[in-house]
Protein backbone atom coordinates (compact mmCIF):
# COMPACT_ATOMS: atom_id res chain seq x y z
CA UNK A 1 0.00 0.00 0.00
CA UNK A 2 1.49 3.33 -1.07
CA UNK A 3 0.97 6.68 0.62
CA UNK A 4 1.90 10.25 -0.14
CA UNK A 5 2.79 12.29 2.95
CA UNK A 6 2.47 16.06 2.87
CA UNK A 7 2.19 18.96 5.28
CA UNK A 8 -1.25 20.00 6.48
CA UNK A 9 -2.55 23.34 5.23
CA UNK A 10 -5.93 25.06 5.17
CA UNK A 11 -6.60 23.89 1.62
CA UNK A 12 -6.40 20.26 2.74
CA UNK A 13 -8.49 20.79 5.89
CA UNK A 14 -11.75 19.84 4.17
CA UNK A 15 -10.14 16.60 3.00
CA UNK A 16 -9.36 15.39 6.52
CA UNK A 17 -11.30 12.38 7.80
CA UNK A 18 -14.49 13.45 9.65
CA UNK A 19 -13.29 12.76 13.19
CA UNK A 20 -9.92 14.43 12.69
CA UNK A 21 -11.65 17.42 11.13
CA UNK A 22 -14.19 17.89 13.93
CA UNK A 23 -12.70 16.71 17.23
CA UNK A 24 -11.29 19.45 19.48
CA UNK A 25 -10.28 17.20 22.38
CA UNK A 26 -6.77 18.68 22.37
CA UNK A 27 -7.45 22.12 20.97
CA UNK A 28 -10.18 23.49 23.27
CA UNK A 29 -9.94 24.19 27.00
CA UNK A 30 -11.35 21.15 28.86
CA UNK A 31 -13.65 23.39 30.90
CA UNK A 32 -15.59 24.11 27.70
CA UNK A 33 -16.13 20.48 26.71
CA UNK A 34 -18.86 18.43 28.33
CA UNK A 35 -20.46 15.06 27.93
CA UNK A 36 -23.91 14.70 26.33
CA UNK A 37 -26.66 15.71 28.78
CA UNK A 38 -27.69 12.84 31.04
CA UNK A 39 -31.36 12.18 31.59
CA UNK A 40 -32.93 11.81 35.00
CA UNK A 41 -34.63 8.63 36.17
CA UNK A 42 -37.85 9.92 34.66
CA UNK A 43 -36.21 10.34 31.27
CA UNK A 44 -36.25 14.14 31.33
CA UNK A 45 -33.20 16.27 30.67
CA UNK A 46 -32.06 18.23 33.75
CA UNK A 47 -33.11 21.89 33.67
CA UNK A 48 -30.60 24.41 32.35
CA UNK A 49 -30.37 26.08 35.78
CA UNK A 50 -28.72 22.93 37.13
CA UNK A 51 -25.98 23.09 34.50
CA UNK A 52 -22.94 25.03 35.75
CA UNK A 53 -21.95 25.78 32.15
CA UNK A 54 -25.42 26.91 31.07
CA UNK A 55 -25.10 29.92 28.80
CA UNK A 56 -21.41 29.31 28.12
CA UNK A 57 -19.91 28.04 24.89
CA UNK A 58 -19.92 24.25 25.11
CA UNK A 59 -18.81 21.44 22.83
CA UNK A 60 -20.64 18.15 23.15
CA UNK A 61 -18.39 15.15 22.57
CA UNK A 62 -15.53 17.54 21.71
CA UNK A 63 -16.95 18.17 18.22
CA UNK A 64 -16.61 21.62 16.66
CA UNK A 65 -15.37 21.78 13.09
CA UNK A 66 -15.33 25.57 13.19
CA UNK A 67 -13.03 25.67 16.23
CA UNK A 68 -10.77 22.95 14.82
CA UNK A 69 -10.27 24.91 11.62
CA UNK A 70 -9.72 28.12 13.58
CA UNK A 71 -7.09 26.43 15.74
CA UNK A 72 -5.21 25.02 12.76
CA UNK A 73 -5.39 28.38 11.00
CA UNK A 74 -3.97 30.30 13.96
CA UNK A 75 -1.15 27.82 14.57
CA UNK A 76 -0.22 27.80 10.88
CA UNK A 77 -0.13 31.59 10.86
CA UNK A 78 1.78 32.11 14.10
CA UNK A 79 4.00 29.02 14.31
CA UNK A 80 4.01 27.15 11.01
CA UNK A 81 3.18 23.62 9.87
CA UNK A 82 1.31 21.77 12.61
CA UNK A 83 0.38 18.52 10.90
CA UNK A 84 1.14 15.86 8.33
CA UNK A 85 -1.43 14.02 6.25
CA UNK A 86 -1.28 10.61 4.58
CA UNK A 87 -2.93 10.29 1.17
CA UNK A 88 -3.76 6.92 -0.35
CA UNK A 89 -1.90 7.01 -3.66
CA UNK A 90 -4.49 4.85 -5.41
CA UNK A 91 -7.53 6.95 -4.51
CA UNK A 92 -6.19 10.37 -3.53
CA UNK A 93 -8.15 10.20 -0.26
CA UNK A 94 -6.65 11.42 3.02
CA UNK A 95 -6.51 8.36 5.28
CA UNK A 96 -4.53 9.63 8.25
CA UNK A 97 -3.10 12.66 10.00
CA UNK A 98 -0.58 13.56 12.68
CA UNK A 99 -0.98 16.84 14.55
CA UNK A 100 1.60 18.67 16.66
CA UNK A 101 2.13 22.10 18.18
CA UNK A 102 3.88 23.92 21.02
CA UNK A 103 2.33 22.77 24.32
CA UNK A 104 1.20 26.31 25.05
CA UNK A 105 -1.16 26.06 22.08
CA UNK A 106 -2.67 22.80 23.36
CA UNK A 107 -4.96 23.42 26.38
CA UNK A 108 -5.48 19.73 27.07
CA UNK A 109 -1.73 19.22 27.58
CA UNK A 110 -1.99 20.66 31.08
CA UNK A 111 -4.65 18.17 32.20
CA UNK A 112 -2.78 14.88 32.46
CA UNK A 113 -1.27 13.37 35.60
CA UNK A 114 2.07 13.33 33.75
CA UNK A 115 1.85 16.99 32.71
CA UNK A 116 3.45 19.38 31.97
CA UNK A 117 5.23 18.92 28.67
CA UNK A 118 8.87 20.02 28.75
CA UNK A 119 9.45 23.63 27.76
CA UNK A 120 11.90 22.71 25.00
CA UNK A 121 9.60 20.20 23.32
CA UNK A 122 6.82 20.27 20.75
CA UNK A 123 3.79 18.14 21.61
CA UNK A 124 2.68 15.43 19.20
CA UNK A 125 -1.00 15.34 20.08
CA UNK A 126 -2.46 12.68 17.81
CA UNK A 127 -1.58 10.17 15.12
CA UNK A 128 -4.81 8.80 13.71
CA UNK A 129 -5.43 6.63 10.64
CA UNK A 130 -8.60 5.31 9.09
CA UNK A 131 -9.37 1.58 9.50
CA UNK A 132 -7.28 -0.51 7.14
CA UNK A 133 -4.58 2.14 6.75
CA UNK A 134 -2.69 1.63 10.01
CA UNK A 135 0.60 1.28 8.11
CA UNK A 136 0.52 5.03 7.48
CA UNK A 137 1.02 5.80 11.19
CA UNK A 138 4.78 5.21 11.13
CA UNK A 139 5.14 7.34 8.00
CA UNK A 140 3.19 10.17 9.62
CA UNK A 141 5.42 10.13 12.71
CA UNK A 142 8.55 10.09 10.54
CA UNK A 143 7.27 13.05 8.52
CA UNK A 144 6.42 15.01 11.67
CA UNK A 145 9.85 14.33 13.17
CA UNK A 146 11.58 15.29 9.91
CA UNK A 147 9.68 18.57 9.79
CA UNK A 148 10.56 19.42 13.38
CA UNK A 149 14.22 18.52 12.88
CA UNK A 150 14.46 20.87 9.91
CA UNK A 151 12.99 23.63 12.07
CA UNK A 152 15.54 23.14 14.82
CA UNK A 153 13.20 21.72 17.47
CA UNK A 154 15.13 19.98 20.26
CA UNK A 155 12.59 17.32 21.21
CA UNK A 156 9.07 16.04 20.63
CA UNK A 157 6.88 14.67 23.41
CA UNK A 158 3.56 12.86 23.46
CA UNK A 159 1.08 11.47 25.95
CA UNK A 160 0.58 7.77 25.37
CA UNK A 161 -2.51 5.76 26.18
CA UNK A 162 -1.76 2.36 27.72
CA UNK A 163 -4.36 -0.15 26.62
CA UNK A 164 -4.80 -3.43 28.51
CA UNK A 165 -1.84 -2.88 30.82
CA UNK A 166 0.68 -2.27 28.04
CA UNK A 167 4.43 -2.70 28.48
CA UNK A 168 5.71 0.84 28.92
CA UNK A 169 4.31 3.17 31.50
CA UNK A 170 2.70 0.65 33.79
CA UNK A 171 2.72 -3.08 34.36
CA UNK A 172 -0.64 -4.77 34.63
CA UNK A 173 -3.37 -3.04 36.60
CA UNK A 174 -2.57 0.19 38.42
CA UNK A 175 -3.06 0.87 42.08
CA UNK A 176 -6.12 2.70 43.41
CA UNK A 177 -4.11 5.90 43.70
CA UNK A 178 -2.90 5.66 40.10
CA UNK A 179 -6.41 5.10 38.79
CA UNK A 180 -7.56 8.06 40.84
CA UNK A 181 -4.94 10.24 39.16
CA UNK A 182 -5.86 8.91 35.73
CA UNK A 183 -9.52 9.54 36.44
CA UNK A 184 -8.95 13.10 37.58
CA UNK A 185 -7.37 15.24 34.89
CA UNK A 186 -7.58 18.72 36.34
CA UNK A 187 -10.88 18.08 38.04
CA UNK A 188 -12.49 16.20 35.18
CA UNK A 189 -14.45 13.10 36.15
CA UNK A 190 -13.51 10.02 34.17
CA UNK A 191 -15.56 6.86 34.07
CA UNK A 192 -13.75 4.45 36.35
CA UNK A 193 -14.58 1.33 38.31
CA UNK A 194 -15.61 3.25 41.40
CA UNK A 195 -17.94 5.75 39.73
CA UNK A 196 -19.48 3.05 37.56
CA UNK A 197 -20.15 0.80 40.53
CA UNK A 198 -22.41 3.50 41.95
CA UNK A 199 -24.65 3.40 38.92
CA UNK A 200 -24.31 -0.19 37.71
CA UNK A 201 -25.41 -3.32 39.56
CA UNK A 202 -22.58 -5.85 39.39
CA UNK A 203 -24.13 -8.14 41.98
CA UNK A 204 -22.05 -9.56 44.81
CA UNK A 205 -18.45 -8.78 43.81
CA UNK A 206 -17.15 -11.03 46.59
CA UNK A 207 -18.17 -14.03 44.49
CA UNK A 208 -16.16 -12.86 41.46
CA UNK A 209 -12.79 -14.36 40.64
CA UNK A 210 -9.76 -12.06 40.62
CA UNK A 211 -9.36 -12.52 36.86
CA UNK A 212 -12.97 -11.49 36.25
CA UNK A 213 -12.59 -8.34 38.35
CA UNK A 214 -9.39 -7.40 36.52
CA UNK A 215 -11.00 -7.95 33.10
CA UNK A 216 -14.04 -5.82 33.95
CA UNK A 217 -11.82 -3.09 35.36
CA UNK A 218 -9.75 -3.08 32.18
CA UNK A 219 -12.81 -2.77 29.98
CA UNK A 220 -14.07 0.15 32.04
CA UNK A 221 -10.74 1.95 32.12
CA UNK A 222 -9.99 1.36 28.45
CA UNK A 223 -13.30 2.87 27.38
CA UNK A 224 -13.13 6.47 26.16
CA UNK A 225 -15.32 7.68 29.00
CA UNK A 226 -17.18 10.96 28.98
CA UNK A 227 -14.09 13.19 29.13
CA UNK A 228 -11.53 11.27 27.10
CA UNK A 229 -11.33 10.84 23.35
CA UNK A 230 -9.56 7.53 22.87
CA UNK A 231 -9.40 8.08 19.11
CA UNK A 232 -7.25 11.18 19.55
CA UNK A 233 -4.85 9.56 22.01
CA UNK A 234 -1.70 7.86 20.71
CA UNK A 235 -1.16 4.24 21.71
CA UNK A 236 1.80 3.93 24.05
CA UNK A 237 3.02 0.92 22.07
CA UNK A 238 3.19 2.97 18.86
CA UNK A 239 5.33 5.60 20.57
CA UNK A 240 7.60 2.93 22.00
CA UNK A 241 8.01 1.32 18.57
CA UNK A 242 8.89 4.77 17.16
CA UNK A 243 11.90 5.09 19.53
CA UNK A 244 10.21 7.39 22.05
CA UNK A 245 11.35 7.01 25.67
CA UNK A 246 9.16 7.24 28.77
CA UNK A 247 10.06 10.36 30.78
CA UNK A 248 7.04 10.37 33.09
CA UNK A 249 5.74 6.93 33.99
CA UNK A 250 2.07 6.29 34.62
CA UNK A 251 -0.19 3.25 34.44
CA UNK A 252 -2.53 4.87 31.92
CA UNK A 253 -1.03 8.10 30.57
CA UNK A 254 2.77 7.91 30.39
CA UNK A 255 4.54 10.84 28.78
CA UNK A 256 7.07 9.99 26.08
CA UNK A 257 9.95 11.99 24.63
CA UNK A 258 12.09 11.74 21.52
CA UNK A 259 15.32 13.74 21.48
CA UNK A 260 15.96 15.32 18.09
CA UNK A 261 19.66 15.37 17.25
CA UNK A 262 20.69 18.75 15.86
CA UNK A 263 22.95 16.92 13.43
CA UNK A 264 19.89 15.37 11.84
CA UNK A 265 18.88 18.78 10.56
CA UNK A 266 22.15 19.09 8.68
CA UNK A 267 21.70 15.55 7.37
CA UNK A 268 18.22 16.32 6.02
CA UNK A 269 19.47 19.51 4.37
CA UNK A 270 22.32 17.65 2.67
CA UNK A 271 20.00 14.87 1.50
CA UNK A 272 17.55 17.44 0.16
CA UNK A 273 20.33 19.26 -1.69
CA UNK A 274 21.61 16.00 -3.18
CA UNK A 275 18.12 15.09 -4.35
CA UNK A 276 17.84 18.46 -6.09
CA UNK A 277 21.24 17.94 -7.75
CA UNK A 278 20.17 14.52 -9.02
CA UNK A 279 16.97 15.98 -10.45
CA UNK A 280 18.84 18.87 -12.10
CA UNK A 281 21.42 16.45 -13.55
CA UNK A 282 18.65 14.29 -14.98
CA UNK A 283 16.98 17.31 -16.55
CA UNK A 284 20.31 18.46 -18.00
CA UNK A 285 20.98 15.00 -19.43
CA UNK A 286 17.59 14.87 -21.10
CA UNK A 287 18.18 18.32 -22.55
CA UNK A 288 21.54 17.31 -23.97
CA UNK A 289 20.05 14.20 -25.56
CA UNK A 290 17.37 16.28 -27.23
CA UNK A 291 19.99 18.64 -28.65
CA UNK A 292 22.23 15.79 -29.81
CA UNK A 293 19.61 14.06 -31.95
CA UNK A 294 18.91 16.97 -34.33
CA UNK A 295 22.65 17.65 -34.72
CA UNK A 296 23.40 14.07 -35.72
CA UNK A 297 20.52 14.04 -38.15
CA UNK A 298 21.74 17.30 -39.67
CA UNK A 299 25.26 15.89 -40.15
CA UNK A 300 23.89 12.81 -41.89
CA UNK A 301 21.85 15.03 -44.17
CA UNK A 302 24.92 17.11 -45.06
CA UNK A 303 26.99 14.00 -45.82
CA UNK A 304 24.23 12.71 -48.06
CA UNK A 305 24.09 16.03 -49.93
CA UNK A 306 27.84 16.07 -50.50
CA UNK A 307 27.70 12.50 -51.86
CA UNK A 308 24.99 13.43 -54.33
CA UNK A 309 26.98 16.44 -55.57
CA UNK A 310 30.14 14.37 -56.00
CA UNK A 311 28.37 11.65 -57.97
CA UNK A 312 26.79 14.24 -60.27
Amino acid sequence: MNFTISGLDLESFESLPPHTRRCVFWEVDPSFTIAPPRTSSGGDTPPADDDPLAGATRFTNFESEFDKEAWISSVLLEWGTCGQIAIDSSTGVVVGAALYAPPGRVPRSRSFPTSPVSADAVLLTSVRTEPGFEDAADLLIDAAVSDLVRRGVRAVEAFGLVRHGGPDGGAGMASTEEHSAAADLSGETFVDARSTSRTTDFGDLSTWSDDAVVEIAREILDGPGQDLCGQCMIDAQLLKDSAFDVVASHARFPRFRLELDEGLGWKFEVESALEKLVVMAAIDLVGRERLTVPTASRNRALRSTHSDVASG
